[in-house]
């Protein structure tokens, strides 16, 4: 190896590492499993030297400390045939950029994994074929049903996004920040390793497995992980194998920065992730537990399966500091307990490291509300589609006024008929689906006012109470206000209700009970989305950027607006389509360009009158440390990026992915139209920001946001 491209920062590890005992036992077996594998000798990837350079016994030693010897060995034989598959993948068709020769190679893999053992597999043609069968065969019948199914899930998606990886290659593109982040988590692996932490420590209850708290530690254990090992391995991946699928470069690229900045940058990433881990674990899991009604051993497994996520993060740090096959010189302990010798070890460095790590967790919860802010700058935004409006305006902004009337949505002293004429909801509609009927056109402008309504209502009705008990019940009798197969809607008792019990039965009077499903699936995701917010709000915390990012897609609806934008598509496109990377990279880049433009136009309503803490450029001013204009040129860049990235996956990913899947005419036709939907989206949306009297300044000092004057807020009654 040559000269290191930068020095490895300090890590934030709260968790001390521990060693299994049984490491030797399962060095042992897993070198005698991959050479009847046919890894080692003649595969052409590995030899003997390098299996035991890089003593994946001892990574699993550490990250799993607590199992039994047969456990270890079984998961370190996992860790072998996943890290066997990276190099495999790489020297066949990532070095010879066989893109072709790959999708083969991937698409035979899931053949290995069937629900059922009874199914039987093929005959194995390589030795990651072989590994994953035996693997497959010893795991899962100890495990659930539902464990199977989600571990079969990220095992898919470490795989097949190696294509990903692969084509990116080919065109020689870095990915964007927002991107990379959300293509690492696959890519990487860590979501699958969290499953075989559930193997190693207790199975997750199959009612929380999938909610949000769960989630969220799965995701900040994944990308701290990922950002981890990006430092670790800059040299080898970028340096010597041409990888541009690493953290380090990927900031570099976007902040035009040093390697070294980039890589400071990367680790207050992942400390920052570490923190949103211990945020949730604490505060977010527990709450959880009670609303699902865990009995005391599903909270323990949950328990420990959250210790074990702390355990594989110490220990696979201390792998990294350790193996050959990373860059690790000169890298300095994380833990205050251990004895440290020798320079820059000295007492008064670990309290500067601990003291940093504090003044960074601290700096979310100081942010001083209601600061002067003064109007909202607004840069040039690249906007690549024409704006088309739809003819019918006009009577949708009367036939409106008298839906939210006919509601009760303007009698409640949060809106009135001021604010409604300012936010022109209509106009939004309009420019989102300019081919809309009369009809379409005012079930779209309904919907938008019933959203914007009930982000607005959250806030102040629940917000200013300080009362999230109500405002989680609200959310409960929301959901009850959609009922899927004929069962009886709760009776609506206020505006909110009201108005999403109407939209429920005029949308979907001729849907599927599967298209109903997604349809309240999106609405509640939407508003658990406000609870969320109110629950920061109360602590006066910022939110950690990769979550904020996250979840501004939900409490903007993003998913309410794609299930309605794809609405009469029909059974041409199959439901995997709309499930593969290519469309879910060009729906989240179309929606977090909306979400950041909005954070742009909304800064001086939200920072200065509204006390708001969840706004982009103010996540991006408290994490960097840096002002306003500077925050708002980062936002800006990502915006353009996200964009960019649009683009990018129409023109160059959507083709290969309808030929992966041999779609028809028709379908690809459907996907066309789709693709030019979301442009309109986005159009519109930047039309409406720009028109509407929501978020200028003159308005703001006007009618600055809050109840109408000459009416009493209406406290909801609930029962």
């Amino acid at each position: 190896m040559t000269q290191q491209p930068f020095e490895l920062p300090h890590f934030y590890m709260p968790y001390p590492a521990r060693l299994n005992p049984h490491v030797d036992e399962a060095r042992a077996h897993s070198t005698e499993w991959a050479r009847e594998m046919g890894m080692l000798e003649g595969s052409g990837i590995w030899e003997q030297d390098d299996l035991d350079a890089h003593d994946y016994g001892l990574l699993c030693a550490y990250t799993h400390p607590e199992c039994d010897g047969p456990a270890l060995s079984l998961i370190t034989d996992w860790y072998v045939w996943v890290f066997f598959f990276d190099d495999h993948f790489l020297e066949i068709f990532k070095r010879t950029q066989d893109r072709a020769g790959g999708k083969a190679y991937l698409d035979r893999l899931p053949l290995f994994m069937p629900m059922d053992l009874s199914t039987p597999m093929p005959e194995p043609q390589n030795p990651v074929e072989a590994g994953l069968a035996d693997l497959w065969t010893r795991t899962v019948p100890s495990m659930s049903t539902d464990w199977r199914r989600r571990f079969a899930v990220a095992t898919e998606h470490l795989l097949n996004e190696s294509l990903w990886e692969l084509s990116n290659i080919n065109e020689g593109r870095v990915s964007n920040p927002v991107e990379y982040i959300e293509m690492r988590r696959k890519v990487g692996g860590a979501p699958w390793s969290s499953g075989l932490v559930e193997y190693a420590t207790s199975e997750v209850p199959a009612s929380v497995a999938e909610s949000r708290p769960l989630r969220v530690l799965m995701e900040t254990f994944s990308d701290a992980v990922h950002l981890r090992n990006d430092l670790f391995s800059y040299q080898r991946e970028v340096e010597d194998e041409g990888e541009l699928s690493n953290g380090v470069l990927v900031l570099e690229t976007f902040f035009g920065c040093t390697t070294q900045e980039a890589a400071d940058t990367v680790n207050d990433v992942l400390t920052s992730r570490l923190h949103q881990f211990e945020h949730t674990a604490l505060t977010e899991v527990p709450a959880v537990a009670l609303e699902k009604g865990l009995n005391p051993g599903e909270v323990a497994a949950v328990a420990a399966y959250t210790r074990g996520l702390q355990d594989w993060q110490s220990g696979g740090h201390e792998w990294h500091m350790r193996s050959s096959r990373y860059m690790n010189a000169r890298a300095e302990p994380t833990a205050p307990w251990k004895a440290l010798t020798g320079p820059g070890t000295s007492a008064a460095d670990v309290g500067a490291l601990l003291a940093a790590a504090g003044a960074e967790r601290l700096r979310a919860y100081t942010h001083v509300p209601f600061q002067k802010v003064g109007p909202s700058r607004l840069p040039e935004f690249y906007m690549p589609f024409q704006l088309e409006l739809s003819p019918h305006l006009e009577g949708a902004r009367h036939r409106l006024t008298e839906w939210t009337h006919r509601m009760g949505i303007l009698q409640e002293g949060v809106w009135d008929e001021d604010k409604l004429a300012a936010y022109d909801l209509p106009l939004c509609a309009a420019g989102l689906d300019p081919d809309a009927t009369p009809e379409a056109l005012d079930l779209s402008s309904d919907w938008l006012a019933w959203g914007t309504y009930g982000d607005d209502y959250y806030p102040l009705v629940f917000g200013q109470r300080r009362d999230l008990a109500a405002a989680r019940l609200t959310t409960q009798r929301l959901s009850a206000c959609m009922p899927l197969e004929g069962e009886e809607a709760t009776v609506p008792l206020n505006a909110m209700e009201r108005g999403l019990a109407d939209l429920w039965a005029r949308t979907t009077a001729d849907m599927t009970p599967e298209h109903r499903r997604f349809l309240k699936d999106a609405v509640n995701v939407m508003t658990e989305s406000w609870v969320w917010e109110l629950s920061n709000q109360m602590q006066n915390r910022i939110p950690d950027p990769v979550d904020y990012l996250e979840m501004r897609r939900a409490t903007f609806g993003s998913d309410l607006t794609l299930s309605l934008c794809r609405m009469g598509h029909g059974p041409a496109v199959p439901p995997e389509v709309y499930r593969s990377g290519p469309v879910r990279s060009l729906e989240n880049a179309a929606v977090d360009y909306a979400c950041l433009l909005n954070d742009v136009f909304s800064y001086q309503k939200e920072i200065e009158y509204e006390g708001e803490i969840h706004n982009a450029i103010l996540v991006v001013q408290n994490f960097f440390g840096i002002d306003y204009p500077t925050a708002l040129d980062v936002v800006h860049d990502l915006m353009t990026q996200r964009m960019q990235q649009f683009e990018h996956v129409a023109a160059h990913e959507l083709p290969i992915m309808y030929d992966d899947f041999g779609l028809s005419e028709e379908a690809r036709e459907i996907m066309a139209n789709y693709v030019v939907d979301l442009q309109n989206w986005m159009a519109g949306i930047l039309n409406w920001h720009r028109e509407v009297d929501r978020y200028k300044a003159e308005y703001l000092s006007r009618r600055a946001h809050g109840f109408v004057p000459d009416r009493p807020p209406a406290v909801p009654v609930l029962s």
